[in-house]
């Protein structure tokens, strides 16, 4: 085996073990990749990496998705990116889809909804002290200005009060600005044309197009389906949590696909597991298809991961190519520190915000606390403590 072969079998073998134990979103996302990606195999610098993901940031789509596949696009081009994608977000989306076949055959043999969730009882509160560990060891790696920590704090301040969708682009937006005035500060380095090549940007725009129209002349639902998510994915900035208010809106309130009860009883399953959180959109597609069969299920969660994930990847695609060249502008290389400021900054609100509910459960505080404490000074694997708390899920049930 050649030494290239060899590196990309060695990556996508760590694509698949993070997979399986990347709990918490993007930030707690970002330290697994940092400890598996740069500490431990160096496929990249840290400064690379978080090049990336701050890249990532203001793109729209899933980041911790488009981070990882940029990754791959990094170390063996399109052929190897394609095939991080696949890895990363199959274990996710095939728990997903099986999820919804179960609650289906329950529901068709039962009558009535399942409340199958109660062994995940602690996995809940774990997830979200992945988040705040996440927050945690990022804050101490990238908040080391004063302006950092005041748009950190500010960004926080801001997402906890006043949680829209339309206020994380914003943010980060404003963060980056913010930060690029300080672009003194950076070293002048040789610049060069930038050469953007349309391809990806065209692909992106005609897949777009293309099966909105082909949706509107067959009425196939699986096409509609695609179109549905690829148009979701297109246009989400802010990560999962933004994604869920506009699917609620669109196939429980708006087409009637699924139920106020199974959307939630997804929800809460998609913050357990670990993976990207966007494969929440296999579980409903899958459900949108119920009426065809297990076939028709299958089939309809395999559209909607496609449609979610795909679009991230092409617009990611496009602009990694002239990356390298736009980052020599001082204003660019600025901006990251205000972008990846208030990315953690939003973090933290998203944690505050899942707590604020459990204010008064010392059990869920405990667990929360206890799994930080835990992820912080040992070296436990992130999923023996998961394994843990399905056990005590199981024995407490």
């Amino acid at each position: 085996m050649r030494l290239k072969d060899r590196r990309n079998f060695i990556f996508l073998k760590d694509v698949f073990l993070v997979s399986l134990s990347a709990f918490g979103g993007p930030q707690a996302h970002l330290l697994l990749f940092l400890k598996t990606f740069v500490q431990k195999h160096k496929f990249l610098s840290e400064k690379e990496l978080l090049e990336l993901q701050s890249l990532c940031q203001i793109l729209p789509g899933p980041t911790s998705t488009q981070t990882i596949t940029a990754v791959g696009f990094r170390l063996g081009g399109a052929k190897l990116a394609y095939l991080t994608l696949l890895i990363w977000i199959l274990p996710a989306s095939i728990i997903m889809i099986l999820a919804s076949i179960a609650i289906v055959l329950f529901e068709s043999n039962q009558g009535t909804f399942p409340n199958t969730l109660n062994f995940a009882k602690y996995i809940q509160p774990m997830a979200v002290g992945f988040m705040i560990y996440g927050v945690i060891g990022l804050g101490q790696k990238l908040l080391i200005s004063k302006s950092a920590i005041s748009l950190f704090v500010l960004a926080a301040i801001i997402a906890y009060l006043f949680p829209s969708p339309y206020v994380t682009p914003l943010l980060i937006f404003l963060g980056g600005l913010f930060a690029s005035l300080k672009f003194k500060s950076q070293e002048k380095m040789l610049k060069q044309p930038i050469k953007i090549k349309w391809a990806n940007f065209l692909l992106w725009l005609g897949v777009l197009l293309f099966t909105a129209i082909l949706g509107k002349i067959t009425h196939s639902l699986p096409i509609r389906l695609f179109e549905n998510f690829y148009r979701n994915g297109s246009l989400t900035f802010g990560g999962g949590h933004v994604l869920k208010p506009l699917l609620y809106t669109e196939f429980v309130q708006f087409k009637h696909y699924l139920t106020s009860e199974e959307f939630l009883s997804g929800l809460a399953l998609s913050e357990v597991i670990p993976g990207p959180v966007f494969s929440f959109a296999s579980y409903i597609g899958s459900l949108s298809m119920r009426q065809f069969g297990i076939s028709g299920q299958i089939l309809g969660g395999i559209m909607a991961t496609l449609g979610i994930f795909l679009p991230g990847a092409f617009l990611i695609f496009f602009v990694i190519r002239f990356w390298e060249q736009l980052k020599k502008y001082r204003g660019i290389r600025a901006s990251l520190e205000g972008i990846n400021a208030v990315s953690i900054g939003l973090s933290a609100a998203s944690s505050l915000l899942i707590i604020k509910p459990f204010w008064f459960d010392v059990q869920f505080l405990l667990c929360i606390v206890g799994t930080v404490v835990i992820l912080q000074f040992t070296k436990l694997p992130p999923y023996i403590l998961i394994i843990g708390g399905l056990m005590a899920g199981f024995l407490f049930n």
